[in-house]
């Protein structure tokens, strides 16, 4: 009888540690191990695993990846990428199933939760409107513009058109810095201001501007700057 692939021990020993203890015991490239399992069941997956890991820096940031980048890395093909971008996918349906239909002032997290699986790690900027009701549930989730790497072009009076469109009474502004620092800019501030007069005069509130960078997030209500 043929020898059985050595991997296939090490299979079974981490699905057997997922199944007792959870991700919370396991590296991140066990988890795309576990993950990449599912793709290719007859392929010793973790030098690919370390693989990634090594291009990309974290399991957050290979699952939020481009397509065409993951491809680059040696044994991704199709099935490989469907199940990381799947992965992805289902991070961003989770959070947003928490913040639909509830009034979003009393479930922060979950919204910081939903924006950091949408935008923290996209490569370009991108600019994001959260349309809240009189009672501060949310009524529409639209991305707006999308940029460059360090800029997205916003203008204030499109901003509350669209929220008068669609009867908005209040609105969160999200945009992402794919720099990685959730500093506001100059540009970001003066934006912001335009916005929030702009509004006030129509009757619709700025509650807040989150900035969502891989290393946090930056709140204008919190700073002071709203």
């Amino acid at each position: 009888m043929a020898e059985a692939p050595h991997y296939l021990g090490h299979r079974k020993r981490l699905k057997e540690k997922f199944l007792k203890h959870g991700a919370e015991r396991l590296a991140d490239y066990e988890l795309l191990e576990l993950l990449l399992f599912l793709a290719l069941p007859r392929r010793d997956v973790k030098p690919i695993s370390k693989a990634l890991l090594k291009r990309f820096g974290s399991f957050a940031e290979v699952v939020s990846a481009d397509p065409a980048r993951l491809r680059e890395v040696d044994g991704i093909g199709e099935a490989t990428l469907v199940a990381l971008k799947t992965v992805q996918a289902a991070a961003i349906k989770l959070t947003r199933e928490q913040v639909i239909e509830k009034p979003l002032i009393g479930s922060w997290q979950a919204l910081l939760d939903y924006c950091r699986a949408a935008m923290a790690y996209g490569k370009k900027e991108q600019f994001r409107i959260l349309f809240l009701d009189k009672k501060n549930v949310l009524i529409a989730d639209e991305r707006q513009q999308e940029g460059t790497v360090d800029h997205t072009p916003v203008y204030p009076r499109e901003v509350i058109k669209r929220a008068l469109e669609l009867g908005a009474s209040a609105i969160i502004m999200v945009h992402n810095h794919p720099s990685g620092d959730p500093t506001p800019s100059r540009d970001d501030i003066e934006m912001t201001l335009e916005v929030m007069e702009a509004g006030k005069k129509l009757g619709i509130k700025l509650h807040d501007h989150i900035i969502i960078a891989r290393s946090g997030h930056t709140s204008f209500k919190s700073m002071g700057l709203i």
